[in-house]
Order: structure tokens, then C-alpha cells, then sequence
């Protein structure tokens, strides 16, 4: 509608220059969101492009999911909602709970079981088993023995790769947003609201930064844990998605609250390997080294406790003993056939590093996971920005409130990137792709062709220890004002340097990541009440 204005529209069905890529539909990320959304669009004959700035495109925060996906079974989806908002602190948005309580179930049959044929853990019965995590008042959680999330993955890959209409783009890295009127040669002719219409990427092989024109762009780039320095989250999750759409003029919301997972491997050799919350939901137990349960003096569900309550108490014995790591029991409370069958798994991965979970515990610590807040959308994905829609963690639907609840993200994921996809089948023939000679050229301001990779390191080193430190699971009002100061003045050097230098990948990323650290800080600081994942400690 408000593109009508300017002629000589490219036609959406081509690639007519080398540095030029125009589609339907950009969706930047790859993991269940993204991928759940490209699946119904390209069903519907869209072309559709799904930009990666991994060279694998199955790397994403969905392989890394083990525990599973909310489905209902028998449970009343009341009993759903009321575990939400319960685990969210009361803050989650109404709405939006309901909408993933009542639509969940369907879009699982429909799309995961039916469409995908995703082979879900069975029961002896033949009927889908049911597990239960932390925060739930019931079983109701499906999985594929303890790697849920990589065989939806690769599902969906396998899927994807079937259609024509869908181009992949691996290796290539979102640098900015396109907007309008700011990224028109002439913005002085355009006088309605901000729209997105592309993006700027990197072909990180060329070294060339391409534009990507659309009718409708999709972020789906993830969450922000490789901020911390103890993180579960692949490289790719430091916040391109989050930042990319602040500087565009996108609202963000409850980005303070970052949840911390209380059981990821504690060992010198991996730093990012979870355990999942379902090993304690079938009966495992945390104790800390001199084998005594501590769980029961936090919490009354002791270690099925809501995730933020449990990575506190965690983090509390470790301060009190001087000890770096906490035990989490499951050789004495689970049989050691149903621990092979059920966690294949991690009992193979931890035997690597010389546990062996059936005849000891594994030592377990906090670690960075999952981003409660992110850019703020509505019940379909929209954000302000017109024809800018956000889906999966680096969106804040409302859903998860101050803390999120277990295995809620997975379905999240596959709610709000169907229903983005809705939404958007019914409104992009309105749309046309803006032509291209109206668009300013990507600027190469460098004057220095190679990157310092020592300065890279130190510099994400710096931000890792200062969200650690200041921002991470205990927080003061001191340590946050210095994480501020700290990150404000970082985000200036790298801003410098980010000018000065050839635009790569790392610099992209160390831009963008000192960026939200410094986002996160200053929301953290602005919110004076302490509330679930956001816990304030009195000085």
C-alpha cells in the first residue's frame, strides 16, 4: 500500500544482480520459528529466502533443546496457563498464555506429528510418554528421549530442503535492518510510517555485503547467552536479531530478564553442555559435594522449583561452601535401564568426560540460557515497524513473563511462527517490493582491511565477565550501575573500530553483542522491583 507510490517495482520472482537478493519473504534464522514459518509460507507457493550466519544451518538454539515440547495429554489447558503465570512471576501477558495453551496441542499434531512424522518417545503402551519439569504441577511434556530439539531440527531441515521456493543463504550475517524512509537515497519523498523492506547481509565468503529486499521480513535469529561466560547457547546467540531491530526504531520489552538454567556440565573440558530439567523431573536430586539435599530450605518442590529459584539456591550453597559446582543425583534415584533409554544422550556424553551417571552424580553449575524479553510483538508476531515481525526468543510475546517455564519455548517457537505466517498470507498482496535503485548502497567506510583477533577477544572477554559479574544471577544496584559505565564506554571503542575496519562476521558480533549487554544492563538498572529472573540483593 504505501510502497504504491514509488514505480518501477522489480518483479519478486528474480535475482537480477549479483549483490541483489529479493523474495516474498526474508526470514533471518533458521531454528524452529523461522523454519516453522518458511514451511506454511512456501506451502502457500511464496517465495521464500532463509538467511544463516552459520555455515550449518541446523545450528541453532532449537538443536540444543533436550527436555521437550508442552503438549496437553490429559492436562487441562487452565492448569497450563495457571503454571505460567506462576513460574512468570503474574507479569506474563493473559493473552498470549492463553493463545499457546489452547493452540499448542493442535499445531504439535498438526505440523510435528502429522506433516514432520516426528517419532515422539513412546510409552509401553505405544502412547506418547509424558515427562515432567521443573514448575509443573503435571506430566505433560513430549519428547525424543533426551534430544528433542535436534530431531525437530533436522525434521524440519529434511522438510525444507524438498521445496523449490525456499533458497537458503548459510555463512551470510545480518548487518542492519532496511527501513523507510531512513535507508531511501531520497527520504525527504516518504512520509508515512516506518516500514522494513530488507535487510543489509554479509556473504561472509566474498566478503561483500549483499541486499535482501522482501514484502514481509521475519527476525528468528535467537536468544543472547554467549554474553555470559558460563552459557548453554551455541556461538550464533549474542543478540544480531535484538540489536539489528533496536537500531531500526523496533520497541523492546522485559529484556532484564535472562534465565539462568541450574544444571549445565561442570567440567574443564565443555563449557556449554545442559543437563536437562527432565532428569530431575523423573527423580534425580541436587546435593551439594558432601551429599546433602539443600533444595527443600529454598523451595517446597525442592529440586523441581521454578528455574530462576533453583539457579539462586544453587548459586548460594556454591558461595557458601567456596565450591564450584554442585552434584545433581540421579544414580540413586533413577534405574540405570530407564537412565540409558530415557537420556541416551547425556549418559553418552558424560561417560565421554568420565561420568557415569548410573553409578554417580554429575557435577552441574548455572549457566546462561534462555531470554524471557526481546523485541516486543504482538499475538502475531508484529512488531512497530510495519512488515517487521519477530518470532522465538528474540521476541517478547508476554508468554514468559520475569521467568520462563520449562519445555514453553520449543512450543512457542512453533505457535508464533505459524501464526506470523497467518497473519502474513493475509495481508501480502497488499505488498510490493520496493525497487531497488531506491535504496542506499551499503557504505564502505574501512580504512583497515584486516581485524585485530586479539582485540576481538578480550573485548568479548570483557563484556562475558562484566554481564557475569554485574548482570547476572544475583544482581546489586552498584553492580549494575558499573556494569553500565563499564559497557558504555565499550560500546564507544567498538563503535570506533567497527568503523574503521572491513566489516566481518566477529566484528559484527562483537558490535552487536557489547550493544545488548549494554541494553540488558540499562533495563536491569531501570527496574527497581526484584522479580523472578531479575533478582535484586539488598547491599
Amino acid at each position: 500500500m504505501f510502497l504504491q507510490k514509488f514505480q518501477n517495482v522489480i518483479s519478486n520472482r528474480e535475482i537480477v544482480l549479483k549483490e541483489f537478493m529479493q523474495s516474498d519473504i526474508l526470514i533471518i534464522g533458521t531454528g524452529l520459528a523461522g523454519c516453522t514459518s518458511a514451511l506454511i509460507l512456501a506451502d502457500q507457493g511464496l517465495n521464500v529466502i532463509l538467511v544463516t550466519k552459520s555455515f550449518d544451518i541446523e545450528e541453532t538454539n532449537t538443536r540444543e533443546a533436550q527436555g521437550g515440547i508442552i503438549f496437553q495429554g490429559q492436562a487441562d489447558p487452565s492448569l497450563l496457563e495457571k503454571d505460567i503465570f506462576k513460574a512468570g512471576s503474574m507479569i506474563n501477558n493473559k493473552k498470549a498464555v492463553k493463545i499457546l495453551a489452547s493452540e499448542g496441542p493442535q499445531s504439535i499434531k498438526k505440523l510435528l506429528i502429522d506433516k514432520l512424522q516426528i517419532n515422539f518417545t513412546k510409552d509401553k503402551k505405544g502412547e506418547l510418554h509424558l515427562t515432567r519439569e521443573a514448575g509443573h504441577s503435571t506430566r505433560r511434556i513430549i519428547h525424543v528421549n533426551d534430544q528433542t530439539g535436534l530431531a525437530i531440527e533436522k525434521a524440519f531441515v529434511k522438510k525444507l530442503r524438498t521445496y523449490p521456493n525456499i533458497k537458503v543463504f548459510p555463512n551470510h550475517t545480518l548487518i542492519d535492518l532496511l527501513t523507510l524512509p531512513y535507508h531511501l537515497k531520497n527520504s525527504l519523498s516518504y512520509d508515512d510510517k516506518t516500514c522494513c523492506v530488507g535487510a543489509y547481509v554479509l556473504d561472509n565468503e566474498k566478503k561483500k555485503v549483499e541486499i535482501f529486499l522482501a514484502k514481509k521480513i521475519i527476525l528468528a535469529t535467537g536468544g543472547v547467552g554467549q554474553l555470559y561466560l558460563r552459557t548453554c547457547n551455541p556461538k550464533i546467540a549474542r543478540g544480531d536479531g535484538l540489536v539489528a531491530a533496536y537500531r531500526a526504531g523496533a520497541k523492546l520489552e522485559n529484556i532484564e530478564y535472562i534465565q539462568f538454567h541450574p544444571t549445565s556440565l561442570y567440567h574443564h573440558q565443555v563449557s556449554n553442555f545442559l543437563i536437562t530439567e527432565a532428569l530431575r523431573g523423573e527423580g534425580a536430586q541436587l546435593k551439594n559435594q558432601q551429599g546433602q539435599q539443600f533444595m527443600k530450605k529454598y523451595h517446597s518442590r525442592g529440586s523441581l522449583a521454578p528455574r530462576d529459584i533453583v539457579s539462586r539456591a544453587i548459586f548460594e550453597e556454591m558461595l557458601k561452601t567456596g565450591e564450584q559446582y554442585v552434584l545433581l543425583d540421579a544414580a540413586s534415584y533413577i534405574k540405570a535401564d530407564r537412565l540409558k533409554k530415557m537420556f541416551p544422550h547425556i549418559y553418552k556424553t558424560c561417560l565421554k568426560y568420565g561420568i557415569d551417571i548410573i553409578r554417580e552424580p554429575i557435577p552441574v553449575a548455572p549457566t546462561a540460557h534462555y531470554f524471557c524479553g526481546g523485541v516486543k510483538v504482538d499475538t502475531f508476531g508484529r512488531t512497530n515497524i510495519d512488515n517487521l515481525y519477530a518470532i522465538g526468543e528474540v521476541s517478547a510475546t508476554g508468554v514468559h513473563g520475569a521467568n520462563r517455564l520449562a519445555s514453553t519455548s520449543l512450543l512457542e517457537c512453533l505457535v508464533w511462527g505459524k501464526r506470523a505466517a497467518e497473519n502474513i498470507l493475509k495481508t501480502i498482496n497488499k505488498e510490493k517490493i520496493i525497487n531497488r535503485q531506491l535504496i542506499k548502497p551499503w557504505n564502505y567506510t574501512h580504512t583497515i582491511n584486516k581485524i585485530d583477533d586479539a582485540l576481538i577477544q578480550q573485548d568479548w572477554f570483557l563484556i562475558k565477565s562484566i554481564m557475569w559479574n554485574y548482570v547476572g544471577i544475583i544482581r546489586t544496584e552498584k553492580r549494575l550501575k558499573r556494569a553500565v559505565d563499564d559497557l558504555t564506554h565499550l560500546d564507544k571503542e567498538i563503535d570506533f573500530f567497527y568503523r574503521d575496519v572491513l566489516v566481518c562476521d566477529d566484528l559484527i558480533g562483537l558490535r552487536n553483542g557489547v550493544k545488548a549487554a549494554l541494553l540488558i544492563a540499562k533495563a536491569a538498572l531501570k527496574n527497581k522491583t526484584s522479580l523472578g529472573c531479575h533478582y535484586l540483593k539488598s547491599p
